[in-house]
């Protein structure tokens, strides 16, 4: 059985500037994919590192091991993708109250 404490997140990209390069890439990248406008330089870095975070912990339940630079941004541009359907539906829904 596996507990929350034994799930690791396969992100290992390096630095603090290699965060911040896949958070922008990341965060860009779904930014772009998603038809959105994008949220500008710092939008787009927090979209990416919190989309690394989510796309981490989902992939960390996933697949075991190390994902690399170029999977690292794979990985958070997935979970900056969900970050962005999950934040416009919450919006939508919203709206509609």
């Amino acid at each position: 059985m596996t507990t929350f404490a034994d799930i690791t997140i396969p992100l290992h990209p390096g630095g603090w500037i290699a965060w911040l390069v896949v958070g922008l890439l990341a965060g860009w990248s779904a930014g772009f994919v998603m038809k959105g406008a994008g949220y500008g330089l710092i939008g787009d870095i927090v979209v990416g590192l919190i989309g690394a975070a989510i796309g981490g912990f989902l992939f960390g339940l996933l697949v075991p091991g190390d994902a690399g630079f170029w999977g690292s941004i794979a990985v958070a541009f997935i979970g900056a993708c969900i970050l962005i359907v999950t934040v416009r539906f919450v919006a939508l829904k919203r709206t509609r109250l």
